[in-house]
């Protein structure tokens, strides 16, 4: 961004300056009083990555292709004649014809609803450590800054995001129609979501994956998921696109083996990064990781040198290696808390335990913590447990050969060191662990311990902690 003035305009001073309109958006006051705050966003919906383009859209398609998914395998468990005809056009209108009211109602209200909040929808970059230059020339200052600027995706060096027939998460989900073939680049838990909804509504999907899915979780986790995702589509491991050509109408994408896969649109999903690089928080000498995110420390504070700086906090995507909503609350509620601290409170860490990630693909994924390998070279006296839901009623009814839930273990404090489930529900079984994990207690005694209802999709997770505890 590069701004011409003559002289230096005059800083608008605030008490918060908040960069983001995402989790940020929380911190202002409500309907009236508070601090002096402006809100800078330069998103085109208000309201972040979640809402608009991210999260909460992407599971309304999510639960329509869990839809038609079930009922193309109810053969399999004796239903017939089942036909299902998604519409794209339908689907999209009815997501988004609440996603932009909550926008944009979000966005008035930040705008009219308190005359001590103002609402600056620019691109800015730092001047200073809390003072910024908006695109159009005007200075704001403050005496609190919170960096909440979050995320964008990432570009590939081949396929061009200009071409008309290539789409990133923030685009496809608002296409006209369903593309005949589309191809995926990225095997995160992005593209594989994008792959279970475009193939449940009809599309030819190929993913090309440079190294294997789902890298980042436990191998059989996402071994068993690859397998389950080719039965529905085309998946290439090991695979890089090296060129791009598209004639309007048709893309062709090359890969290194010298393939040329042709298709009518092509995403891009691989991965995102922090957006301190169009802020200027290199320029001022703010600290970041090697993948360019903000270094805080435990209470959010930016840092220089390895030290905080006054009065400038940090959250969500811009400095977490978790790229996911319920860290960015999380954060922001440290943040609301810390920037409160001359009403006598102490800071607050951020000291939450195992965070949960959840793939809303089919079979859905969800994990907490270390793998096996992981825990070994921590330096752990670790085991691990794998029970399969076939092994229950509940799994019967299911027919799932699949499916399974697997648990790490400190042999010492019989803790929990991670979780791993694949299959129907893993989000909801995975919270009890989740729980028992970031309270510190011991599986002894926590399946014996408490009714778990029969034939339930609990009994997995019960019947895990029953394996874990006979290996103690």
């Amino acid at each position: 961004m590069s701004v011409q003035m003559t002289e230096r305009p005059v800083a608008e001073h605030f008490d918060l300056l908040i960069i983001g309109a995402g989790s940020g958006n929380t911190l202002p006051p409500g309907d009236e009083g508070g601090p002096k705050t402006a809100i800078v966003d330069d998103g085109p919906h208000f309201g972040g990555t979640c809402l608009n383009v991210g999260c909460i859209p992407t599971k309304m398609f999510v639960h329509v292709a869990d839809v038609v998914r079930n009922a193309r395998d109810a053969q399999r468990l004796g239903v017939h004649d089942v036909r299902l005809r998604p519409s794209w056009p339908e689907v999209r209108d009815r997501v988004f014809g609440r996603i932009d009211q909550i926008s944009e109602g979000g966005e008035s209200y930040r705008e009219h609803g308190n005359p001590r909040v103002t609402l600056v929808r620019e691109r800015v970059e730092m001047l200073g450590d809390r003072e910024v230059l908006t695109a159009s020339g005007r200075r704001l200052s403050a005496e609190t800054l919170v960096i909440a600027a979050g995320s964008r995706a990432r570009h590939h060096d081949v396929v061009p995001l200009s071409s008309p027939l290539v789409h990133t998460s923030d685009t496809i989900m608002r296409i006209d129609d369903v593309p005949r073939r589309l191809a995926i680049i990225g095997g995160g838990s992005i593209a594989s979501e994008f792959a279970h909804v475009f193939s449940a509504f009809g599309s030819e999907v190929t993913q090309l994956v440079r190294g294997r899915v789902l890298s980042s979780l436990d191998a059989d986790v996402a071994a068993t998921f690859t397998e389950a995702a080719r039965e529905r589509w085309r998946v290439e491991t090991g695979t890089s696109v090296v060129d791009f050509s598209e004639d309007g109408r048709v893309a062709t994408l090359t890969t290194d083996a010298g393939e040329r896969i042709q298709v009518d649109a092509v995403l891009v999903a691989i991965g995102r990064i922090p957006n301190t690089d169009t802020l200027g928080t290199y320029e001022v000498g703010f600290d970041h990781h090697d993948d360019g995110r903000l270094r805080v420390d435990a209470y959010q504070r930016v840092l220089r040198d390895g030290h905080p700086v006054p009065g400038v906090f940090a959250l969500g995507d811009i400095d977490s290696e978790h790229q996911l909503k319920h860290v960015a609350n999380h954060e922001a509620r440290v943040v609301a808390h810390n920037i409160a601290v001359e009403s006598g409170r102490r800071l607050m860490k951020n000291t939450l335990g195992p965070v949960p990630d959840v793939v809303f693909t089919d079979p859905q994924i969800a994990s907490f913590g270390v793998t096996l390998e992981r825990a070994e070279q921590l330096g752990y006296d670790a085991f691990e447990v794998m029970n399969h839901y076939g092994s229950t009623a509940w799994g019967w009814a299911l027919e799932d050969q699949r499916s399974f839930c697997k648990l790490v273990i400190a042999r010492g404090s019989a803790t929990i060191l991670g979780a791993h489930i694949v299959g129907p529900d893993a989000a909801v079984l995975l919270q009890p662990l989740v729980l028992a994990a970031s309270f510190g207690h011991s599986i002894r005694g926590l399946a014996r311990g408490q009714y778990w209802p029969h034939p339930a999709a609990s009994e997995v997770v019960e019947n895990a902690l029953l394996r874990a505890e006979e290996e103690l």
